[in-house]
């Protein structure tokens, strides 16, 4: 939760965007995001070698694990992985290849088994992917069952979040989020149900999508009725993180009405930790690589934006929240269950397949960012970062003009204010 101090800096922060003619002293030009990064087959690959395969990716929450030997596939970053409850209490992930012949150790989406059994040849493992047993061990000479188990694949949770990571020298998962992991404590990421989880097929770079909830420059032409009446973009107060993460704050207009009203969204269980700020604003985070999400008293929902070639991607709705007893299932984003896209999300994905034709065409050079769209060009430093800025081809590059003066808890627009203690 904020400090008095920050909640102070923060409306103070709301009132300087909101009355600044220009963007604020000492921030860069930003120069022009190459169009290739969206079409292109060598920055396409660039990405799965090193971001998808480097960065703390959400797979799955402990509500989908209730129990010693509850399991399920995972394979959004197109690795086969299988997860498991453990009998001591933990949750591992594991490569879904037996170690002999290669067969996948489950082929169901999900389920509970007492041992991780190969259909294939009968190689038996264990929750914690020891290799206990093998058929016809006699025909095996010098078979090490200790250098046997299951490939592990590194597993951290956030709470109730069950997030992998492909690279064993990654920081771990409280490093990557860094002070994010302090700020979320007020959301009780520990206590939350989920509620609803759901996947829709886009026609679009997966960042086209995930860019349309990363910045509030088009809330007036895009949501005139559903998110405009209910968010000041002009008063918005975006701040950027190490690794790529990046938060705004935008408060609610004072003639605003009821947000689940205007929503049509029914009110839910709260969360009764939930502060000030989240509670009259909304505070959105993007989390590197791919997770977008608005947090508020009334639900955890993240969005989740994952490749599925150049130009298709899948877009993961999560609503998340305090346990709804024998009320009424929430879901943040989807109408019917999962039937279709509410009308904000609808609204911000209509457009995904006509962009993504239009920056085909010879005419589309280059991507021109406002100040207010500027956690998507550090988004896209911090990715040419983890790839390595010798590995891309110069025309499509990112220059690293956003310097770390600007990256929490630098903040050069504080300078500005007038502020008592």
């Amino acid at each position: 939760m904020f400090s008095e101090h920050e909640i102070r800096q923060l409306r103070a922060l709301m009132e300087y965007e909101a009355t600044r003619t220009a963007p604020p002293e000492g921030f860069p030009h930003l120069p022009d995001i190459p169009g290739g990064r969206y079409t292109d087959p060598r920055f396409h690959q660039l990405e799965i070698e090193h971001i998808w395969r480097r960065s703390w990716l959400l797979a799955g929450h402990v509500d989908e694990l209730p129990e010693p030997g509850c399991f399920r596939l995972w394979d959004r970053a197109g690795q086969p992985v299988l997860i498991v409850h453990a009998d001591d209490g933990r949750i591992n992930a594991f490569y879904n290849t037996c170690r002999h012949r290669g067969a996948p150790i489950v082929t169901e989406q999900s389920g509970r088994r007492a041992r991780l059994v190969c259909r294939y040849h009968g190689w038996t493992y264990g929750h914690d992917g020891a290799l206990l047993a093998v058929r016809d061990p006699e025909d095996f000479r010098e078979l090490d069952f200790a250098c046997r188990g299951l490939a592990r694949v590194r597993c951290e949770r956030f709470g109730n979040l069950i997030f992998v990571n492909f690279d064993e020298q990654a920081p771990t998962l409280l490093d990557w989020l860094g002070p994010i992991a302090d700020e979320w404590q007020e959301f009780r990421f520990d206590t939350c149900r989920l509620a609803a989880r759901h996947v829709f097929d886009l026609n679009c770079n997966w960042k086209i999508a995930m860019e349309a909830n990363t910045e509030v420059y088009h809330v007036r032409s895009i949501h005139p009725k559903t998110v405009a009446p209910i968010l000041d973009d002009r008063r918005n107060v975006n701040t950027l993180y190490r690794n790529g993460h990046g938060r705004m704050i935008a408060p609610r207009p004072a003639s605003a009405g009821d947000v689940n009203t205007l929503l049509a969204r029914a009110p839910g269980p709260k969360i009764a930790t939930v502060g000030e700020i989240a509670r009259t604003c909304t505070q959105s985070y993007g989390i590197f690589p791919n997770w977008v999400s608005p947090l508020s008293e009334r639900a955890i929902p993240p969005l989740l934006f994952w490749p599925n070639g150049i130009d298709r991607c899948r877009l993961e709705t999560w609503t998340m929240t305090p346990d709804w007893g024998d009320g009424p299932r929430p879901d943040q984003w989807t109408v019917n269950d999962g039937e279709r896209l509410n009308m904000v999300l609808e609204e911000d994905t209509q457009f995904g397949e006509w962009i993504q034709k239009s920056i085909q065409s010879y005419g589309f050079t280059g991507i021109p960012l406002s100040y207010q769209e500027a956690r998507i060009y550090h988004w896209n430093q911090w990715a040419d970062r983890m790839i390595g800025v010798d590995n891309i081809p110069p025309e499509l590059r990112v220059a690293q003009v956003i310097g770390d003066e600007w990256l929490h808890p630098n903040d050069p627009r504080l300078a500005h204010l007038q502020l008592d203690g």
